[in-house]
């Protein structure tokens, strides 16, 4: 049986989206991600502005996350991350997410999974872990409880 185990708190500070509209892809939609910060039992630090968020809407609502994006520790290491999920509720629900209203996150689901890339000796076994993580979204943060899949 899977075991988890608390990885660290990340609050994501994220820009308006871009709005692609519809591509041969899907509704496509660009967030960028402009800082932040983690902290947790085994690292901490901060995110730094430059990646996104590229998201697809699927015609049932759907959204499908792929963010890429870089966090630097309090040690000064950068930590590479892949974050890949989905995010989904009722269309009423949604719709007030987009307005940049505060939702009480157990009305939505919102679930992504973590991977990480470090040169840094101090993190490699941050190379050798994927998260799950649980998101809550407002107008211009993302915050992720992220857990270490044992």
């Amino acid at each position: 049986m899977p075991e988890f185990k608390p990885l660290c708190s990340l609050k994501v500070e994220v820009a308006d989206p871009f709005d692609f509209g519809v591509t041969p892809v899907g509704h496509r939609r660009v967030i960028n991600i402009v800082g932040g910060s983690f902290a947790g039992p085994r690292m901490s630090g901060s995110v730094l502005g430059g990646g996104a968020d590229w998201q697809i809407i699927r015609p049932d609502g759907v959204a499908v996350l792929d963010a890429r994006y870089t966090m630097r520790t309090d040690a000064g290491d950068f930590i590479q991350v892949t974050s890949q999920g989905l995010r989904h509720g009722p269309v009423e629900i949604i719709a007030r997410l987009a307005r940049g209203e505060a939702v009480d996150p157990k009305l939505y689901y919102f679930r992504t999974v973590l991977r990480f890339e470090t040169g840094a000796a101090a993190f490699d076994w941050i190379n050798k872990t994927i998260a799950v993580a649980s998101g809550v979204r407002t107008r211009n943060l993302v915050e992720l409880e992220a857990f270490e899949l044992l």
